[in-house]
C-alpha cells in the first residue's frame, strides 16, 4: 500500500502517514526500523504494510516508494 509521510520525530522514530483518502496512520519505531530508514521528511512518498482494519490497523513497515 501507499501512502504520504505526514510527520515524523527522529527522537523516537515513530510518526504518522496519511493514506490515499486521507486518512492519517501512526507508525511505530519498530515499523520505521523494519523498512531500514535513516531519515523520513514529510510529503515522502511511501510504501507501508499493514495488519488488521478499520480502527485495529497497525504498519507494521515503512520504507520509501520508488518506481
Amino acid at each position: 500500500m501507499q501512502a504520504t509521510s505526514f510527520t515524523y520525530d527522529s527522537a523516537t522514530r515513530s510518526g504518522s502517514v496519511l493514506l490515499d483518502d486521507g486518512t492519517p496512520v501512526d507508525f511505530d519505531a519498530p515499523a520505521f526500523d523494519a523498512g531500514g530508514l535513516r531519515l523520513l521528511r514529510p510529503g515522502q512518498r511511501v510504501r507501508i504494510e499493514t495488519e488488521g482494519a478499520g480502527t485495529s490497523l497497525r504498519i507494521t513497515l515503512v520504507t520509501l516508494q520508488t518506481f
